[in-house]
């Protein structure tokens, strides 16, 4: 077998069949990259002309020593559990980056390691790829662990709701009550989502930016997104949903249903004083209770949705979503949520317009994509699980993150010299 590189073309024929395929092994994602200053190689292991296994690589010169370091994005796309073909696949990269001046390759593949369920715990008898694990160590992949936070290139764990051919009301099914509750609460609050244009980019960029303040991290700024839309979105891999009130059509089916509650309330009385209906007393006396209190808190719900138009006008925008759709999923990849407006809780809307997306465009399965493999309640991300578990699905663990070493001595160097210069970097911080 030979290890040789193949055209875009060639790439992606043999790709978009793999089952592991992602957007982050396709020439729009390389682009992407490519703003940042990698450099794409696309190659492939090859018998009798058939490709056996293939890999995007993206390659950046390191500063001062002017080697390169390589990352396969999402790994190889190749059969992990297959020991021989690996090795083969192993010895050619190698060789091959070794001749790019490489000092080693970063991968992190889309292989499950143990299969596990809605509670992060694992299915007895269910699959695994400890053997893909093993295969990899046992060819010098030096392995950086089963970790349980988000602290690897890409996330290590992440939240899917299985789509397979199911119906909007089979997803629905899955839902914890709570979950549906919401979803039609903001419906009846006309809570909508939209797919933005190119022009609404610093729409998308103000919320995250807002995100980035209250949960303390350090937002892109719009070039970058204007970088990803320039590279994804014309081949459909990037898509952008926000979510938006509006307080006029709130107020009004506000409005409509104390009315109606008024006018059954009415009516139910004057039948009631007026003999024309039997009924039960106690029943009689509770439900009016009821609808007297219903009445009450949607005028003060009116009240609000006045003061609410007042300060924001007649429509707001209150939380967005980025997804990146490619094979066999939609990903949720980020997104955020206006900080003043937390309350409509706009982030089911959009989340729910993703999964039927899924569903209307018979996609495998919908990613909520990174969560911590710590299922503690005192794991300060652990609200983020619960809110994505809300949905149905199941967790799912990848096998992690391993480097290639193709120059040990580079390498020792090059590790050295990053952890030296976080160090620093931290201190100016």
């Amino acid at each position: 077998m030979k290890l040789e590189s193949l055209s875009k073309e060639e790439f992606k024929k043999y790709a978009d069949k793999h089952p592991q395929i992602t957007f982050h092994q396709t020439e729009q994602w390389a682009n992407l990259k490519k703003v940042n200053g990698w450099e794409a190689h696309y190659v492939g292991l090859k018998e009798d002309k058939k490709i056996k296994a293939a890999a995007l690589l993206l390659s950046k010169t390191i500063p001062i020593i002017k080697k390169k370091m390589f990352y396969s994005p999402r790994g190889f796309l190749i059969d992990y559990n297959d020991y021989d073909l690996l090795k083969e696949f192993t010895t050619k990269l190698k060789e091959y980056v070794k001749k790019e001046k490489g000092i080693f390759v970063k991968i992190d593949p889309y292989v499950e390691y143990q299969e596990r369920d809605n509670n992060g715990n694992i299915v007895e008898d269910g699959y695994n790829n400890k053997e893909a694990v093993d295969n990899l160590i046992k060819l010098g992949y030096k392995f950086f662990g089963f970790n349980t936070m988000q602290d690897t290139l890409q996330p290590r764990w992440m939240h899917v709701i299985e789509i397979n051919g199911r119906s909007e009301e089979e997803v629905q099914k899955d839902m914890e009550s709570k979950t549906r509750q919401i979803l039609r609460k903001n419906e009846k609050s006309c809570i909508k989502t939209h797919e933005i244009t190119r022009d609404e980019l610093p729409v998308f960029k103000s919320i995250m930016e807002h995100t980035g303040d209250r949960r303390d991290f350090i937002d892109r700024p719009l070039s970058y997104y204007e970088a990803m839309w320039d590279n994804l979105y014309d081949s459909g891999i990037l898509k952008i949903l926000i979510a938006d009130i509006d307080f006029n059509e709130y107020e009004k089916n506000t409005i409509k249903e104390k009315e109606e509650i008024e006018n059954s309330l009415k009516d139910r009385i004057y039948k009631h004083d007026n003999n024309l209906l039997k009924m039960n007393e106690k029943k009689y006396e509770s439900t009016n209770k009821q609808d007297k209190e219903s009445i009450e808190r949607l005028e003060k719900q009116v009240e609000k949705i006045k003061n609410y138009k007042k300060e924001y006008g007649e429509k707001k925008t209150l939380g967005t979503i980025l997804f990146l759709i490619y094979g066999n999923e939609v990903l949720s990849l980020f997104g955020g949520t206006d900080d003043n407006l937390l309350q409509f809780q706009s982030a089911y809307t959009v989340h729910y317009a993703g999964i039927k997306y899924a569903i209307d465009h018979k996609y495998k399965r919908y990613n909520f994509y990174g969560i911590t493999g710590d299922f503690r309640k005192e794991n300060p991300l652990y609200g983020l699980y619960l809110f994505k578990k809300s949905f149905g699905g199941h967790v799912v663990e990848l096998i992690g993150e391993y480097d290639l070493v193709v120059s040990p001595f580079w390498y020792k160097t090059y590790k050295l010299a990053f952890k030296a210069y976080h160090t620093l970097k931290k201190i100016k911080k």
